[in-house]
């Protein structure tokens, strides 16, 4: 506004300088204050546009920041012993995967809602360096339930876990060597998922080749999930082509990749085979969304129903290998609060999703033996042939 003012004076003062130079008095005058109140009206306009444009850039920073840390309703002093908080921390893949990620939200949002917690929030981990500090960002806050999603994350959260001793940590995926009270392990036997989706694939070919599009084998649960898909295909046709494909990046990349996973899954078809596993979050939903744009065959999904969350591969989606992530969750923080909480692994259940709109399409004997096959997994009389490590 002193500026403003300023330049107000300036141009009065030109005027006036006018008039005593010659010409019309009257004319130079009006001319000289019209020219002052348009200058006025210009800049107290622009300090205005200025000012409207830092508060909407603020405002965007403020959205953004919000989404970044997938604040929900809810509000509380999460420092407070009566309050309840829960929070998650993602590995480099993002939330809304429509998979492994997404799973463990939902699980944590539903612990929330169950336990009544005041607040229930994510931070998505941009870089793997990052992991320890976004765990801070809950565990500085106080909140009392933490959830941190991915084999990547085991370390970080082990750390984190002995630095908090009063704070619950739940690690999806994350096998524990050695227990560590308050942190447990989420952890499922992928390969008795694969080796069902392994069953239900050899039983659908009719070519006598099937495929596995998958995320990064650095990740022990992925490998486990393929090494039990190959032996339960073999188990029905030992003969069966399976060809399998592992995305050659890394942590940072493997898992949010949809264009590699569809290439691969159509190369995979162009070289016969007729029912595709995706398993790899973003990079898996790539290959199932490609294999539905082909006529006649068919796709397995991974994790989770994605019957629910991939609805271009219903065309071709028989089923998926689920670890049942979101129940998971739930029983580990409702166990952390009614002073039940098991340090060390926590396994969760698996199996296979239903075939939904491919009902009929399944034959009354491929139903039968993927009953058999549960029941023979669950009791110990079938192996799946898989070994860790091995």
């Amino acid at each position: 506004m002193k500026r403003i003012a300023l330049l107000v004076t300036a141009l009065l003062l030109l005027a006036m300088f006018a008039v005593a130079c010659g010409g019309t008095t009257e004319q130079t005058v009006d001319e000289a204050a019209n020219a002052a109140a348009t200058t006025v009206d210009e800049a107290a306009n622009g300090a205005m546009d200025n000012a409207n444009e830092a508060m909407d850039n603020a405002n965007e920073a403020l959205d953004n920041a919000n989404e970044a840390t997938g604040e929900t309703a809810g509000s509380g002093d999460c420092s407070d012993a009566d309050v309840l908080c829960v929070g998650l921390v993602t590995d480099v893949g993002e939330v809304d995967d429509k998979s492994f990620n997404q799973s463990a939200w939902e699980g944590a949002q539903q612990a929330a809602q169950d336990l009544g917690a005041a607040e229930v929030n994510y931070v998505e981990t941009k870089d793997a360096k990052d992991y320890g500090a976004n765990i801070d960002l809950f565990a500085t806050q106080g909140y009392d339930i933490i959830v941190t999603v991915g084999f990547a994350m085991g370390e970080a959260t082990i750390a984190a876990a002995e630095t908090y001793p009063d704070i619950y940590f739940i690690g999806v995926d994350q096998f524990q060597g050695d227990t560590v009270p308050n942190l447990a392990g989420l952890v499922f036997n992928e390969d008795q998922a694969g080796y069902l989706a392994g069953v239900l694939a050899a039983s659908m070919s009719e070519s006598g080749t099937i495929a596995s599009v998958l995320g990064t084998d650095l990740v022990p649960p992925v490998v486990a999930y393929n090494e039990g898909y190959k032996n339960g295909a073999m188990s029905v046709n030992p003969d069966i082509k399976v060809i399998d494909t592992y995305h050659p990046g890394g942590l940072d990349v493997a898992f949010t990749d949809p264009e590699w996973g569809a290439s691969t899954a159509q190369q995979a078809i162009d070289q016969g085979a007729d029912v595709v596993f995706g398993a790899g979050g973003k990079t898996g939903n790539g290959a199932l969304i490609q294999t539905a744009g082909n006529e006649g065959l068919w796709c397995i999904g991974v994790d989770s129903d994605q019957w629910d969350t991939v609805p271009e591969a219903h065309p071709c989606l028989i089923s998926s290998a689920m670890k049942l992530i979101t129940p998971g969750v739930v029983e580990l923080a409702t166990m952390a609060m009614d002073g039940e909480f098991p340090g060390g692994n926590y396994f969760g259940a698996v199996g296979l999703a239903q075939f939904h709109d491919h009902e009929d399409a399944v034959p009354q004997d491929v139903k039968d033996l993927l009953m058999t096959t549960e029941a023979g997994l669950k009791d110990g009389s079938i192996s799946t042939g898989y070994t860790p490590g091995g």
